[in-house]
């Protein structure tokens, strides 16, 4: 499913126009984006967890050449899912 069918099924569904679906999900899309910035967890309900976190510096070694090569920090969003939907699966 791409974001067009996924978009008109959402409006079927809440009965919202195509247009306003999409204006919903560009806000909703946006304040996600402000949450993750500030390294917020943002829970939803029967869904899941999403959490900023930060990914420490490491060394890594290319097996071919043996060369080391340092990987430096970064952030990473991950997803936890809740068990509800851990039993729909």
């Amino acid at each position: 499913m791409n974001n067009k069918e996924f978009l008109n099924e959402l409006s079927k569904r809440t009965g919202f126009s195509a247009k306003e679906t999409a204006e919903l999900m560009a806000a909703l899309t946006n304040e996600l984006a402000e949450q993750f910035e500030e390294e917020a967890t943002v829970s939803v309900m029967g869904f899941g967890n999403f959490e900023v976190k930060k990914k420490l510096e490491r060394v890594l070694i290319n097996p071919s050449t043996k060369q080391r090569m340092l990987v430096p920090p970064k952030m990473v969003l991950t997803f936890k899912p809740s068990a509800t939907l851990k039993e729909k699966l």
